[in-house]
């Protein structure tokens, strides 16, 4: 449900009256929160401290990979420039520089993720397990990120594998399609930020449906500007999604996102 997208009886959509935040399940809640207090290194700060915005010292930022193939018979997924555009945009905020075309396999990106502190994919996602994708992915359910193939490795980054790393990212972003999609079950949706959660990450941005290249670039780096100068990580997405209405105004340009666990 795109909560940020529904509307009063005015007109008013949620965005505009609230800052939002989703708990998928309240075992999720509460291991996000132990996750929080366990990092170290913290975007924002606690309650009982004047509000202050670290740096980040291990930014992973991916854009635009040589794109993976699927379907019968497999076909590229498309380029995507405007994904390649905003990694650059938000590596440059935080001072690297962005993993992009074919050196963005999955061999190299996994041994980043362990370190990072926070981790941006701008990439083609997917929810798929009957379209064509190979069997290892369609038995994993949940999902996969699209990075650069490389010899026998097929590029795509699925939710399973994700699952068994070991992370310690405060913020993890899924600027791609379809990312916050998975089994609906009693503990909350089964997929990628299931497992990124799981996995360690204790904040997760993710997407509802096949977002737009150009407004979805709009919208990030005016997230990230905006978490520059307010530790809130909801307050800077409802910033972002307030200011790309302006240029965007159809919900499908700017509602999918969702911020999964701690806004601090």
């Amino acid at each position: 449900m795109p909560f940020a997208a529904l509307q009063d009886p005015q007109g008013k959509y949620l965005i505009e009256k609230h800052t939002i935040i989703t708990a998928p399940s309240i075992q999720v809640l509460a291991l996000t929160h132990q996750k929080q207090q366990s990092l170290g290194f913290k975007l924002g700060s606690s309650a009982q401290n004047p509000p202050k915005v670290t740096v980040p010292r291990n930014v992973v930022v991916v854009g635009n990979p040589v794109m993976p193939f699927m379907g019968t018979p497999p076909q590229q997924l498309d380029n995507l420039p405007g994904a390649e555009e905003e990694a650059k945009e938000v590596a440059q905020l935080f001072g690297t520089q962005a993993i992009t075309g074919k050196v963005a396999t999955k061999e190299a990106i996994l041994k980043l993720l362990p370190q990072a502190q926070l981790i941006h994919f701008a990439t083609h996602g997917i929810f798929d397990s009957v379209q064509g994708l190979e069997s290892a992915l369609a038995e994993g359910f949940g999902g996969a990120i699209a990075l650069a193939p490389a010899g026998k490795d097929s590029g795509w980054l699925t939710a399973n594998e994700i699952l068994d790393l070991k992370l310690n990212a405060e913020l993890a972003v899924l600027s791609a399609c379809e990312t916050g999609r998975g089994e609906i079950t009693g503990d909350g949706v089964i997929g990628l930020s299931g497992s990124l959660i799981s996995a360690g990450v204790s904040s997760v941005i993710v997407s509802l449906w096949s977002v737009p290249d150009a407004p979805t670039s709009e919208l990030m780096k005016e997230f990230y500007q905006n978490l520059q100068h307010n530790p809130d990580k909801a307050q800077a997405l409802r910033q972002a999604m307030l200011s790309t209405i302006k240029q965007y105004p159809s919900p499908r340009d700017w509602a999918a996102f969702t911020l999964i666990g701690e806004a601090q």
